[in-house]
C-alpha cells in the first residue's frame, strides 16, 4: 500500500506504534483520541460480503490509517493509509 510507505517515510516512529497497536489490540478503546471505531455511515464497511467494523488510527495530526477487523478470522484489513486526513469525515 503506497500510503503506508508514505506514512513510514514521514513519521516512522508513529507508524511503528500504529502497526504494533493493530497487531496486538486492533479494537482497543484505551486511547480513544488515537484509535477508535468510526461513527455513522463510516462505522462499518462491506468486505467480501460481510459488514465489518471500520476503525481509524491517527498516526500524525493529519495522517490516518483506516482498517477493518474480521472477528471470524482475527484479521486486520488496511483500507486507507495516508499522511493526509480523509475528506469523507469533513
Amino acid at each position: 500500500m503506497t500510503g503506508w510507505e508514505e506514512l513510514c517515510r514521514a513519521a516512522l516512529p508513529s507508524a511503528h506504534r500504529c502497526l504494533e497497536a493493530l497487531r496486538t489490540d486492533p479494537l482497543s478503546r484505551d486511547n480513544w483520541n488515537r484509535q477508535h471505531q468510526l461513527r455513522g455511515r463510516l462505522s462499518t464497511k462491506e468486505w467480501k460480503g460481510s459488514a465489518l467494523e471500520q476503525w481509524e488510527f491517527e498516526v500524525t495530526g493529519g495522517g490516518r490509517v483506516r482498517y477493518l477487523v474480521s472477528p471470524e478470522t482475527s484479521t486486520v484489513i488496511l483500507v486507507y493509509a495516508s499522511t493526509r486526513h480523509p475528506k469523507d469525515t469533513e
